[in-house]
């Protein structure tokens, strides 16, 4: 196992579609990446990206970037991009707590976490991805009203999300408990990744948040 990562990973330094460490990039992903003015669209700690992956082969208007800080995560991803010939979705591999070393004011348009680590012990809150910390972070990235959607199967995140959200004064506009309980959902929250069919498997709700930080 560990002599396949290190391939991977030796494999993923030479993918044209992964980004490590540019900070020469900072406000300049639509020229000069993606050589366009489309929307910027990132997927927070994506792992294989098969989130961002179903989003940019949906949603082939907007760019996509997929940020991770393990390599042999962000592999699975960035290799199934370049065998579909994915062309409007890059990968970032840097650490989280830095993205605003990466993304200049009000350079992106929506962000997704999709079932991150829930730290669960107390201790650990400050590492959480809607801890006040990272929403400070993401509020500098973001244009002025742009949506951060978070889901997870994790009941201690989703209710600590809901309370860093409004003690830092955003605004939530949808609180979803259990998103397959409803009779209509919303496209962009469906497509389903590895970690989401083995929550469903095990009878787990997926909960949804969407806010705002402006």
């Amino acid at each position: 196992m560990a002599k396949r990562k290190r391939e991977h990973y030796a494999e993923l330094m030479s993918f044209d579609n992964v980004l490590k460490n540019p900070p020469e990039m900072r406000g300049k992903w639509r020229e000069s990446v993606f050589k366009n003015m489309r929307p910027v669209v990132a997927e927070l700690a994506c792992g294989k990206a098969e989130y961002a992956l179903a989003l940019a082969r949906r949603f082939p208007e907007n760019n996509y970037i997929g940020v991770d800080k393990k390599g042999a995560r962000l592999w699975s991803g960035a290799k199934t991009a370049i065998e579909e010939n994915i062309t409007n979705l890059f990968f970032l591999m840097i650490l989280i707590q830095e993205i605003t070393d990466y993304f200049a004011e009000k350079e992106v348009d929506e962000l997704f976490i999709t079932f991150p680590d829930p730290y669960p012990k107390s201790r650990h809150a400050k590492h959480r991805l809607t801890s006040i910390n990272f929403l400070e972070k993401y509020r500098k990235i973001l244009k002025r009203g742009a949506s951060i959607h978070l889901k997870t199967d994790d009941a201690v995140l989703y209710e600590y999300s809901i309370n860093q959200i409004m003690e830092f004064g955003g605004n939530i506009h949808e609180s979803i408990d259990d998103i397959y309980s409803l009779q209509q959902i919303d496209e962009i929250i469906t497509f389903k990744t590895t970690y989401e069919k083995r929550h469903l498997a095990l009878g787990r709700r997926i909960r949804y948040l969407r806010f705002t930080l402006s």
